[in-house]
């Protein structure tokens, strides 16, 4: 399968700080891959390099065998970016400003408005069309900014934490437009910090960390990495927590995990079953009484925590945010 995104030893410092170090990436054609890090791990900065959007220390990119730093604007006409915040002018009603954005794309005044009502209807906006974007809610304006995104037919999408600031039903909207536009066959490089989100969209995982990848692969690949099954056993009576933990471990073989203020108990259970069973039995005989108990595989938020020590909302120093307030002299380097 041909890689559409193509990025090698990509290194990018601003002043003191290092934002990416050394990264490698490959988006097969017609592929979604997930890059997920910390605030901080240096996602925004290779979007940023990927798109055009800034120069790398170090390193080199392609899109469709095109050098990105050599030919940056045959590039733009292959791409679709849409950032961390909706970038449509608000004054502009939903209309105006898909046709705007194509106009841009040196696209005939008539075939641009003829775009942009058909992504209207496609993001179902057509309703809202005529209204200024001020007035819209900002699910509305996260779907009008991908819908510019598209207006060119880009074979290639960047979406950089796309659902950011959405409620839940919002989200699952963009989930399924992004659904849909992977379906019609394009590539995307997608960034987020939800993890569900990567779980359900992405055909392959990269995870960054200060810079570097840290692990890569399908969301079943990087679970299996943390010990397939675990049991997660939820206790009736919070005294009961110590000794429940230590039988548990016991029994597994295993570090285990305890909430105490949940009276919740989690383990990695090698044999499944019988390891389940085994620990039902003992915990029965040491008379600790049970509210739930079961099996289930690891979430992503767990192989998360497991590969960076910290959850995808703790920072290591916004170093991404870096790229918007280092001094010229700063973005040269």
């Amino acid at each position: 399968m041909t890689d559409v995104i193509k990025a090698t030893g990509l290194v990018k410092r601003f002043g003191k700080v290092q934002a990416l170090d050394g990264l490698d990436l490959r988006v097969p054609q017609g592929c979604v891959l997930g890059l997920l890090g910390p605030n901080g791990a240096g996602k925004t900065t290779a979007v940023r390099i990927i798109t055009t959007l800034l120069r790398p220390s170090a390193g080199q990119v392609s899109i469709n065998d095109i050098d990105v730093l050599r030919h940056p604007n045959r590039v733009r006409h292959l791409i679709g970016l849409s950032g961390q915040y909706a970038a449509v002018d608000e004054h502009l009603t939903g209309a105006e400003n898909l046709q705007m954005v194509g106009r841009l794309y040196g696209m005939p005044n008539k075939k641009a408005k003829a775009r942009a009502h058909e992504l209207l209807e496609r993001f179902n906006l057509e309703q809202a069309s005529n209204r200024p974007c001020k007035t819209y809610s900002g699910g509305m304006r996260r779907r009008l900014d991908l819908a510019a995104a598209l207006v060119a037919s880009p074979p290639v999408l960047v979406l950089d934490e796309p659902t950011t600031g959405l409620d839940p039903r919002s989200r699952m909207q963009m989930w399924d437009v992004i659904r849909d536009l992977v379906a019609s066959g394009s590539t995307l490089l997608l960034t987020t910090q939800y993890l569900e989100e990567a779980d359900r969209l992405a055909d392959q995982i990269m995870v960054i960390d200060k810079g570097r990848c840290i692990a890569q692969g399908s969301a079943d690949q990087l679970k299996e990495q943390i010990g397939g099954q675990r049991i997660e056993v939820i206790l009736a009576h919070q005294h009961d927590s110590e000794r429940a933990r230590q039988i548990i471990g016991q029994i597994t073989g295993e570090n285990t995990w305890l909430d105490e203020t949940q009276r919740q108990i989690s383990s990695p259970a090698p044999q499944g079953a019988p390891t389940l069973l085994a620990v039902l039995r003992r915990l029965d005989e040491a008379g600790i009484t049970l509210t739930d108990i079961g099996l289930r595989r690891p979430t992503l938020d767990e192989v998360f925590i497991t590969l960076t020590g910290h959850d995808a909302e703790e920072g290591l120093g916004a170093l991404d945010e870096t790229a918007d307030t280092a001094s010229p002299a700063e973005k040269e380097q």
